[in-house]
């Protein structure tokens, strides 16, 4: 079942542009994304491409200047303010990129759960000992930091958790230790959307991929399509395809778009090896080989 369904998600923020005037700044347009029970469905793309702010917005945690257009629903229920504020925090779990977002003045035990056995058994599986409970967030190094926010979301029995960029500053063995947690989620119901730039540990655990790029999707495939360059669908997924380690290690020539003077026509052309005079025009979304992308070209 659909557990999340994200339509057409357009953002903006409204800013001051000169003197008192003020502008929309459009962050992410007409972005799709559908997250089912029991999958990791994994976000990858480069820093500014709207990741984070998608999660902020399921969540509805986005500042005040922001305006939101399109559909959110949550088991087939509109996702309103309403409902994302009953959720969130217990059926809704964030699993945060930044650290600071555990309180200083809490002990570590009672933020993960106020059951001190369901604490103790979280804290094991993430392999910290049972008197980092006692501790506050100051006394963690970095990474035991890091794995406690994780431990927070598998503490409860949450419907859906984000986890956001969960990995960085692990260790590699802690690194896969927290996927295969998050895997054993999902194989028990859970939705895990899980936002990353980590695609070579996210392509062992995930089910599906979403590409992102200039605040919107360009591709979702089967986390198998990335096994090889060929299955793959968008001139910018096959170019994070070659970019990665044991690939070719390729770069790809140019820069994202900012978001305040983005193109007319495809994100990406200005980037594309295959752009035409058609590529004017921006693409769909649109079927390809089971898989949903937004390019005149794909086959």
């Amino acid at each position: 079942m659909n557990a999340l369904e994200i339509k057409n998600l357009s953002l903006s923020f409204i800013m001051y542009d000169t003197g008192i005037k003020k502008k929309a700044l459009k962050v992410i347009s007409d972005l799709n994304i559908t997250l089912k029970e029991g999958e990791i469905h994994t976000i990858v793309g480069s820093s500014g491409s709207g990741k984070s702010l998608l999660a902020h917005a399921i969540l509805g945690i986005l500042p005040r200047n922001a305006i939101t257009d399109g559909e959110m629903n949550w088991f087939g229920e509109s996702l309103t303010p309403v409902l994302q504020k009953k959720l969130r925090g217990d059926q809704l779990i964030l699993v945060p990129q930044s650290v600071t977002y555990l309180d200083p003045l809490m002990r570590v035990g009672k933020q993960i759960c106020k059951d001190k056995a369901i604490a103790k058994d979280v804290l094991k599986k993430y392999e910290l000992d049972e008197q980092v409970a006692k501790k506050y967030p100051f006394e963690l190094s970095g990474g035991m930091a890091r794995r406690t926010l994780m431990a927070t979301a598998a503490a409860t029995k949450a419907k859906v958790i984000i986890a956001d960029e969960p990995t960085p500053g692990l260790s590699p063995k802690l690194a896969e230790g927290a996927m295969a947690h998050f895997r054993e989620l999902a194989d028990q119901g859970a939705a895990i959307l899980l936002i990353t730039h980590d695609l070579d540990l996210a392509l062992r655990y995930a089910d599906r991929i979403s590409v992102f790029y200039a605040g919107t999707t360009l591709e979702t495939a089967k986390a198998s399509d990335f096994q090889k360059e060929e299955f793959l669908r968008h001139p910018y997924s096959k170019a994070l395809w070659r970019a990665m380690p044991q690939n070719k290690f390729e770069p790809t020539a140019g820069t994202q778009p900012y978001a305040g003077n983005l193109p007319s026509g495809c994100v990406f052309a200005d980037r594309c090896p295959q752009r035409t005079d058609a590529c004017a025009v921006r693409p769909k979304a649109h079927t390809v080989r089971e898989g949903e992308v937004c390019c005149h070209h794909a086959n």
